[in-house]
């Protein structure tokens, strides 16, 4: 990382409104439409909270003691047990540039292999270029149609990795 001040840790109760306001703020600058998204989530400003059942972790990205962005992994919703989720991977401008994306997507992915997984599934919008080709740099491959019942219907790019 080029930035010796940036933090990977698990998310804590304190971070919710930091992390929220992290994801919110993407969806307005990349102009990401707010509805089938993960911006009317539930979860959203509760991530801490959303985040606590067996199988599941998010990560955030802590900049001088402020949260700026983050990942997780969660089961993926109606679908086989072993097929996890990439979810809620967004950075505020803060620390995009320093060379945090990759690391926190390795430690999701390793997170995923340990906790047993053998499949990774993600979405997202054909905007998020930048996420994109992070994603297929790590081996993702593109799907033709959505998988499992994220809700998230606005999304029109759907990529799995085997783990």
């Amino acid at each position: 990382m080029r930035n010796s001040n940036i933090i990977i840790r698990e998310i804590e109760q304190k971070d919710n409104a930091q992390i929220e306001a992290a994801i919110r703020g993407c969806f307005h600058e990349y102009e990401i439409p707010l509805v089938g998204t993960a911006y009317e989530d539930a979860e959203t400003p509760r991530m801490f909270e959303s985040y606590q059942n067996k199988n599941e972790v998010y990560y955030v990205v802590e900049l001088d003691g402020k949260v700026f962005g983050g990942a997780g992994i969660q089961p993926l919703k109606d679908f086989e047990t072993e097929v996890c989720e990439i979810q809620k991977m967004y950075f505020a401008p803060e620390v995009r540039g320093k060379g945090i994306g990759k690391p926190l997507f390795e430690k999701c992915m390793e997170a995923a292999k340990t906790m047993g997984y053998k499949q990774c599934y993600l979405e997202t919008i054909p905007n998020l270029k930048a996420a994109i080709h992070i994603y297929e740099t790590f081996g993702f491959k593109h799907l033709e149609a959505p998988l499992g019942n994220t809700g998230h219907n606005a999304c029109g790019i759907w990529m799995l990795k085997n783990l």
